[in-house]
């Protein structure tokens, strides 16, 4: 495949295309490095804040208390789940001060405003991991339609050569043939991995959401007790 792709005819065919398609394929090239960087980096990350999640999973499991809670937060700052947490007592702190300032029986409701900011706060860190996926779900699809773009500039350049030589034989058509060949080529060699990569991160981030709604159960848990006795 190697061979095929870097071979003396392969390289002779793309140098003898004409500006249109050489742009095409270093569009094409571009998007394929494009999208194997930011898979890798998702990737990376994505393996890192699994660990930092098992990590606060195991640890706000063994907490029975709000200032556990508050240790375990200032313990994983800098993490995803240290952020979340910090993020959760603040919300607690002033719906406490609320609840003790109107008193009543708003405890319940107070404890409700919490919960749906937990949840709402999940939802804005599954957000953030899904940025930049999009792209390659893009390029999966804008490569698809570069190499049909591709080969139909070729087959339109064969038409051309042959109503210019007035003959339709090999030498006159095979280049333009082989331009819309080399496009369609590349442009499934693009977006075939992309669409492959950008499903696997999908399924990726859809359990690292899980792994957060579980982080954001688990608090709740420790701090219900601060609404509802």
């Amino acid at each position: 495949m190697f061979d095929l792709l870097l071979g003396n005819t392969m390289w002779q065919l793309v140098m003898q295309s004409d500006a249109v398609t050489k742009a095409v394929l270093l569009v094409l090239l571009s998007m394929s490095v494009a999208c194997w960087a930011l898979f890798f980096y998702k990737c990376i990350v994505l393996r890192v804040k699994r660990k930092h999640a098992i990590v606060a999973l195991h640890m706000i499991r063994r907490s029975e208390s709000v200032d556990d809670l508050i240790k375990m937060g200032q313990q994983l700052s800098g993490t995803v789940p240290g952020y979340f947490i910090a993020r959760v007592m603040r919300a607690t702190s002033t719906l406490l001060a609320l609840h003790k300032h109107h008193g009543g029986d708003r405890g319940f409701l107070y404890w409700q405003q919490l919960e749906s900011q937990a949840y709402q706060s999940v939802d804005e860190m599954a957000d953030a991991e899904e940025s930049y996926v999009w792209i390659l779900s893009t390029c999966a699809a804008a490569a698809t339609l570069l190499g049909l773009f591709g080969t139909v500039w070729g087959l339109v350049h064969s038409f051309i050569r042959i109503s210019q030589k007035q003959s339709a034989d090999i030498v006159t058509v095979a280049p333009g043939i082989a331009e819309a060949l080399i496009t369609t080529l590349v442009g499934l060699v693009v977006a075939i991995p992309a669409l492959i990569l950008f499903n696997y991160l999908t399924v990726k981030i859809r359990r690292m959401e899980g792994y957060y709604l579980e982080v954001a159960a688990e608090c709740c848990r420790v701090l219900q007790t601060l609404f509802l006795g």
